[in-house]
């Protein structure tokens, strides 16, 4: 059974949470009210799925997810009624999974909470859009380039900036020309040496590393 920690500094958004999740059948094993609190209950109760909201007080949701990442296992969904894309990026930056926001449906939060447990990537179509949105949109940033970065070949960097810019496989596939069956192997390798979770992931690493498509 799905073991869930619960993270929320509102009582009745955790007892909300609770509630849908148990009659789902699944267990959850602990709450906290701030982030200092659920880094201690992570380490205490070994979750395998954190919900964690990202304003809270004493130590806010970003870097609590940062700190339980380095240690544990725990796979944490960012959960928030904000839909600021900077947190977005600053959650995924910080080792969560997926961004869930609290309008989600009982359903979709049960099923991203499962898949989240068995490893796979959660983010709404609609916040990964919202994400590429904001990025066009803001001006860039010195380069980050994260370790890994220089180990790729010159077509992996340009398979990294188109997936930075929303491109889909296919998209990519007739862009440059080239076999789908080429492009995952692309991808595969480009997620790989940059150690990235998803999709989502690499598109924020794309904005940090500054690679854009060629005009």
């Amino acid at each position: 059974m799905t073991r869930v920690l619960l993270v929320d500094d509102q009582e009745m958004v955790r007892h909300g949470l609770r509630l849908i999740l148990e009659l789902a059948g699944v267990e959850v094993v602990g709450e906290a009210s701030d982030g200092a609190a659920a880094v201690d209950a992570a380490a205490d109760l070994a979750p395998d799925v954190i919900l964690m909201d990202l304003r809270m007080p004493v130590l806010d949701g970003v870097e609590a997810t940062r700190r339980i990442t380095a240690t544990s296992s725990a796979k944490v969904l960012a959960l928030t009624t904000f839909d600021a894309d900077q947190h977005v990026a600053d959650a995924l930056r910080a080792g969560a999974v997926g961004f869930l926001l609290k309008d989600v449906t009982s359903d979709g939060l049960v099923d991203a909470v499962r898949r989240a447990a068995a490893g796979e990537p959660v983010i709404a179509p609609a916040v990964l859009a919202r994400l590429m949105t904001h990025f066009s949109a803001s001006p860039p940033l010195p380069p980050r380039r994260p370790p890994g970065f220089d180990d790729l070949s010159e077509r992996e960097r340009e398979i990294l900036a188109l997936i930075g810019a929303g491109r889909s496989n296919a998209e990519i596939a007739a862009e440059l020309v080239i076999s789908m069956a080429t492009v995952k192997t692309h991808v595969r390798h480009v997620f790989a040496k940059l150690a990235l979770r998803d999709r989502a992931h690499a598109v924020v690493v794309a904005r940090d590393a500054g690679v854009v498509p060629p005009s």
